[in-house]
């Protein structure tokens, strides 16, 4: 099996490739081992973390190819990404096209989340095709998102700086791309 997170952060058409590491619903976290290029429940205290919250309300993942970088102020993860569709199994890799990026601070490391629908009509469970409409059609989305990473990880852990729209979100990805 390839290495998942070697995947290129753009596909051939100008998208994005997201790699799902937490569907939709669940509350137990996993992430991306960058040398295996695995995905692997995530551990805290010697036990898988489970978080102890409302489950995650998208498929939670990263954009292959991308590191936050520390010296830059990033978190030392790969760009974050949440896919707004139903969920899907840890492993999937979806062609996505960005519609927002969600700005948070985590401690004093950035914590950027590109928010993104699929590519494939069928998969999408909101069509909209940029911020502007997104914020239009569907602020109460944008209000649970934030409200879930606000707490999801206890009170006062995130910082919500704020969004940008998707041309922001795009920057953000090639900002952190490790090969173009």
């Amino acid at each position: 099996m390839a290495n998942l997170w070697q995947l290129p952060a753009f596909t051939a058409s100008g998208n994005l490739n997201a790699v799902v590491e937490i569907p939709a619903g669940t509350n137990r976290k996993y992430e991306i081992d960058r040398t295996t290029g695995t995905i692997r429940p995530d551990e805290r205290n010697g036990r898988q973390r489970i978080i102890e919250f409302l489950p995650y309300p998208v498929n939670y993942g990263f954009i292959p190819s991308t590191i936050m970088d520390k010296e830059r102020g990033g978190d030392g993860d790969p760009l974050d990404v949440l896919v707004l569709a139903e969920s899907v199994p840890t492993g999937t890799v979806l062609e996505v096209r960005p519609v927002g990026l969600l700005l948070l601070r985590d401690g004093w490391e950035l914590d950027h989340k590109v928010l993104a629908v699929p590519v494939e009509r069928e998969r999408q469970i909101i069509q909209v095709e940029n911020w502007q409409e997104f914020q239009q059609r569907y602020s109460a989305a944008r209000h649970i998102l934030e409200q879930f990473f606000l707490y999801y990880d206890g009170l006062g852990v995130m910082t919500i700086m704020g969004w940008e729209d998707e041309n922001a979100a795009l920057e953000e990805v090639k900002k952190w791309q490790t090969k173009p």
